[in-house]
C-alpha cells in the first residue's frame, strides 16, 4: 500500500513538472483549419503559376507578389485561428496564454521559422526555384520538432514529417507544389484531427 502511495506520489510530482515546463493548450481544430487554409491557399497558388504569362519571375515580378501574398494571408488567417483557439482552450483547461512555457515555445519555434523565411526569399531572389519548397517543408519541421520540448510531443512526430516530405520533395521536384499541400494541408488535416480526439475531447 505504502508503496503504491509512492508511485502515485512520483506519477503526481511528475504530471505536475511536466505542466509547468509545457504549453498544452494548442488545439487540434485550429490544425486542421490550418491545413485548410494552406490547401486552399495551394489551388490558388497553382492557379497564379498556371496563368502566369511572364518569361522571366523575378522578386519583383506580380506573380512573385501574388504568391507572396498568397502565403502572407494563409500564415495571417491560420495565426488567427490558432489564437482564437487556444484562448478558448486555456480558459477551459485553467492554463494563462502568456507565460514561460508559451514564451519558450514561441521563440523555439519562430527561430527556425524565421530563418527558413529569409532563406526562401534569397533563393527566389537567386532563382533557385526548386529549392523554395524544400526549405519551407524543412524548417517548419524544425521548427515543430524544436517547439516540441515545450508543448505536447506529438508535435514531435509532425515536424519529422514535415522534414521528410522536404526532403523527398528535393528528389521529385517537378511535384514541389503537391508536396506543399500535401504537407502544410492533408498532415496538419491528420494531425489536427488526432489532436482533437486525443485531447481536446477530454
Amino acid at each position: 500500500m505504502d508503496t503504491n502511495n509512492y508511485l502515485q506520489d512520483l506519477k503526481d510530482i511528475k504530471d505536475l513538472m511536466n505542466k509547468s515546463t509545457q504549453f498544452i493548450s494548442l488545439s487540434g481544430l485550429s490544425g486542421v483549419l490550418a491545413g485548410v487554409y494552406a490547401l486552399i491557399g495551394a489551388f490558388m497558388a497553382q492557379y497564379l503559376i498556371r496563368t502566369n504569362t511572364d518569361a522571366y519571375v523575378s522578386v519583383n515580378s506580380s506573380l512573385f507578389q501574388q504568391l507572396v501574398l498568397v502565403a502572407l494571408a494563409v500564415l495571417f488567417v491560420s495565426l488567427i485561428t490558432a489564437y482564437i483557439f487556444t484562448v478558448n482552450k486555456a480558459k477551459k483547461t485553467g492554463e494563462k496564454v502568456w507565460n514561460s512555457s508559451s514564451k519558450r515555445l514561441l521563440i523555439n519555434f519562430f527561430i527556425p521559422l524565421v530563418t527558413g523565411g529569409i532563406l526562401t526569399l534569397l533563393l527566389f531572389d537567386k532563382s533557385y526555384y526548386d529549392l523554395i519548397v524544400p526549405t519551407t517543408l524543412i524548417f517548419y519541421g524544425m521548427a515543430c520538432l524544436n517547439a516540441s520540448k515545450y508543448t505536447l510531443r506529438d508535435v514531435r512526430y509532425l515536424g519529422i514529417t514535415e522534414i521528410i516530405l522536404g526532403l523527398l520533395s528535393v528528389v521529385f521536384s517537378n511535384y514541389g507544389l503537391y508536396f506543399w499541400a500535401l504537407g502544410f494541408g492533408i498532415c496538419h488535416i491528420l494531425y489536427g484531427t488526432v489532436m482533437h480526439y486525443k485531447y481536446d475531447r477530454k
